[in-house]
């Protein structure tokens, strides 16, 4: 055994150390990671989640085969923004004030539809209704894409073009917000979700 003497002198400083109560300053962190995760892994962005989701709801018919419950059960923020963010920019017109409207309504709407879910018993949460109704906006961006060359044909064409376009969102979210306790409700919460999609339309359109 080693008497104090023969201690070599950084371990005599270390138990100085630590006998003062300083002793933490002689610790390592083995903790950092060799290298900085991705970006997107940082954020939470899975790029292949969010395409598929979009791919639900571009086809909302079951026969097809997509697991459509994916947008509902694995609620993300970052697509449904994007979509919401897209429609607004073909919805400028010049007017940059429609931005900050359109993701207000994109809020306040889900979280009406949240409201009304929960009121009439189903089991959806806001996260839920905030990611469904913001992926559901991209049948509105494809309608927003072809009604300019609508404007080559009658009327009619456009304003069906237009309805097409709100069954088609309406049908997209109210398909995956309503569950098996709302089946026999269906029509009160697929009317409010119908008129959020007329309103998010009205906003491209200006009507």
């Amino acid at each position: 055994m080693k008497s104090v003497d023969e201690v070599e002198p950084s371990s005599r400083t270390a138990q100085f150390l630590r006998g003062k109560g300083f002793g933490w300053l002689l610790e390592i962190d083995e903790s950092t990671d060799d290298e900085d995760k991705p970006l997107l892994e940082e954020l939470d962005i899975d790029i292949k989640d969010i395409f598929y989701k979009l791919r639900c709801i571009m086809f909302p018919m079951r026969f097809l085969g997509f697991k459509r419950a994916v947008v509902k059960d694995r609620p993300d923020f970052w697509g449904p923004l994007l979509v919401v963010l897209l429609y607004a920019v073909v919805s400028l017109y010049g007017q940059f004030k429609v931005v900050s409207w359109i993701v207000t309504i994109w809020f306040v709407g889900s979280f009406i539809i949240f409201l009304l879910a929960r009121v009439l018993g189903g089991e959806v949460s806001y996260t839920q209704c905030l990611g469904v109704i913001g992926y559901s906006v991209l049948p509105l961006i494809v309608i927003a894409a072809v009604l300019p060359l609508a404007t080559h044909f009658p009327p009619v064409c456009s304003f069906t073009l237009k309805v097409v376009g709100v069954i088609w969102a309406a049908y997209s979210a109210a398909s995956l917000l309503i569950d098996e306790a709302l089946s026999k409700k269906a029509s009160l919460l697929l009317y409010p979700v119908f008129l959020l999609y007329v309103y998010f339309l009205s906003l491209y359109t200006g009507a």
